[in-house]
């Protein structure tokens, strides 16, 4: 009789993580897709969470609507990917190039995006709370009526940005740059600001947030 022999090493890891096939709606949690080639790919819906899509290339892919909660897109290419209402709480997106995105409504608190491109994306109504964008570029990038508490833009570039109606309270902008951003409206209560061009610094709060 001959005696199926499965190595141990896939019986401990997710059928997903072991072969996944994006698509729409598919179910890859975990997988491994670091450096693969997604670009234009429809996969709204997706379920991604906690995948390795660093260095993939998603550039124009549509993942309106899916879940990357917990994933690692850093140095991932996003350029003009469909994001709306997708889930990235708690993802990672240091160095990714975001430029031109659409954003509309997607949840990221607590993401991490060190360093990444966002010029031009369309971040109206994101939830960022907690998130963090040290030194990322988000020039012209629309974030009007987006929620941001407790983010942090320090050494970040925001020039020509729209925050109309944005809330940034308890927010970090220490060294950041806001010349020429639209405020109308928006809220910066307990704000620090030291260092920053452009900022409202009546709103200044007197004291250095606890990190």
């Amino acid at each position: 009789m001959l005696k199926l022999i499965i190595p141990t090493l896939a019986l401990s890891l997710p059928l997903t993580a072991l072969a996944c096939e994006p698509a729409q709606k598919a179910e890859c949690p975990g997988a491994n897709l670091q450096g693969h080639n997604l670009a234009g790919m429809q996969l709204d819906g997706i379920n991604l969470s906690k995948a390795n899509l660093r260095y993939a290339d998603l550039r124009h892919a549509d993942l309106r609507g899916a879940n990357l909660e917990g994933a690692d897109l850093s140095h991932a290419l996003l350029t003009r990917a469909n994001l709306e209402k997708a889930n990235l709480r708690g993802a990672k997106l240091n160095e990714a190039n975001m430029v031109a995105i659409s954003g509309w409504a997607l949840f990221a608190q607590g993401a991490q995006f060190k360093q990444a491109r966002l010029d031009g994306a369309d971040l109206s109504f994101a939830r960022l709370s907690n998130a963090r964008f040290e030194q990322a570029t988000l020039y012209a990038a629309n974030l009007e009526m987006a929620w941001m508490t407790k983010t942090r833009f320090t050494g970040s570039n925001l020039r020509d940005s729209d925050l109309q109606e944005a809330k940034l309270n308890n927010a970090n902008l220490e060294n950041a740059d806001l010349r020429g951003a639209k405020l109308r409206f928006a809220t910066f209560q307990n704000t620090w600001m030291e260092g920053c061009t452009g900022c409202p610094h009546d709103w200044m709060t007197p004291k250095h947030p606890i990190e």
